[in-house]
């Protein structure tokens, strides 16, 4: 779980650096996609998916 938890935060700030620094490119792209991998296998996961559905929730429910 610690080694897990370590690999999420390092690909965490590398994501947010290559995003910060407008360089996203194939190989930033891989790695945000290991982070979201990562994520998905934490304790983390289920507030992660009651978040993003409430956020879909709440545009859903948004006119124009």
């Amino acid at each position: 779980m610690a080694i897990s938890i370590s690999v999420v935060l390092l690909l965490l700030v590398l994501a947010v650096i290559f995003v910060r620094n407008c360089s996203l490119k194939i190989s930033h792209a891989l790695v945000c996609t290991i982070l979201g991998f990562y994520l998905a296998c934490t304790s983390m996961a289920p507030t992660i998916q009651s978040g993003l559905n409430a956020t879909a929730d709440l545009v859903s429910s948004l006119r124009p």
